[in-house]
């Protein structure tokens, strides 16, 4: 990371406030921490307007044969359940190995294994989407460590409190901006590295594919790597069970595009989209509706076998 700003009043005011949700969310018991976690969701659905509006207009966009009232019900339940992931991150990096151990479950882990026995490197792939934090948490728990590929936050300070908690079972993280070094010396040591794929990406750095029959701008860093470094890409998902448990499922490796496809980039975009989508298809509630996902594209470029990893990403977005 490069260097760390000062922090400002503003965001020791921003720290102290995420500081005593943690608190109050380790101090009461989980089914209270999870409504509060919910209720303030609701708040904030009420009071920002703008993100209201955002949220419900991509819901009419992707669904639209679905009415008014269940995209604003959607986008309700979208905040709702961010309202409870901040509350659940933060209790969760609390609790022991063996009762982070006790609040998971995992589908078609095996994978992991089987990807590693390839011996070059795995790239894990998801989105704003359901648990994704506590799904890093478990598998650098229970399976191997990841290296998390994220952006520094603007917050100095909130940056580290969510770097403690990233790297607490193991994981270690790689920051876009110049860490494109760093995740080849991760995949060549036969590691794994977990990226976020579904962020609007500046020009230089994306390829346009299509999310829920939209044009999306794309990183291209994940394909771009896979077809350099023949690393297998598992997209992962966390998914809430209820009760404070959690399923996190691996999903079969994403098939390469032919060698001879006439952008194999672009294709491998693609169909690593296409797997997100289909969840967020099933479980539309547990996806971030509020970031301006979509915006006035072109169809851009190939990219360079190697991108920037996100070095042209827009950051008006949490990792």
């Amino acid at each position: 990371m490069s260097e760390v700003a000062r922090p400002t009043l503003r965001h020791r005011v921003e720290y102290g406030a995420v500081a005593a949700v943690g608190a109050l969310a380790w101090a009461l018991p989980w089914s209270a921490a999870m409504a509060l976690g919910r209720g303030l969701g609701r708040l904030v659905y009420a009071v920002d307007a703008p993100h209201r509006r955002l949220a419900v207009a991509n819901l009419a966009a992707a669904f639209p044969h679905r009415g008014g009232d269940e995209h604003r019900a959607i986008a309700r339940r979208v905040f709702a359940h961010f309202g409870e992931l901040l509350f659940e991150v933060l209790r969760f990096s609390r609790l022991t190995p063996d009762e982070m151990r006790a609040r998971v479950e995992f589908d078609g882990d095996e994978r992991i294994a089987e990807a590693h026995a390839q011996g070059k490197g795995v790239l894990f792939i998801t989105g704003h989407f359901g648990f994704w934090e506590l799904n890093a948490l478990a598998q650098g728990l229970v399976h191997r460590p990841l290296a998390l590929v994220a952006r520094p936050l603007d917050n100095p300070l909130l940056h580290a409190m969510l770097e403690r908690i990233r790297t607490s079972t193991g994981n270690t993280v790689i920051y876009r901006q110049r860490g494109l070094r760093r995740i080849l010396r991760t995949l060549a040591s036969n590691e794994g590295v977990a990226v976020l794929i579904d962020q609007h990406i500046q020009a230089a750095d994306a390829v346009t594919v299509e999310f829920f029959d939209r044009p999306a701008s794309t990183t291209s860093a994940v394909a771009a790597l896979a077809l350099k470094t023949g690393a297998p890409v598992i997209p992962v998902f966390a998914l809430p069970l209820g009760g404070g448990r959690y399923r996190m499922v691996y999903e079969h490796p994403i098939e390469p595009p032919p060698a001879d496809a006439a952008d194999a980039v672009r294709e491998f975009t693609q169909r690593c989209t296409d797997v997100l989508e289909m969840y967020v298809r099933r479980h539309p509630h547990l996806w971030l509706w509020m970031h301006r996902r979509w915006r006035d594209v072109e169809q851009l470029p190939a990219p360079g076998m190697f991108p920037s990893v996100g070095a042209a990403e827009d950051t008006d977005e949490a990792p």
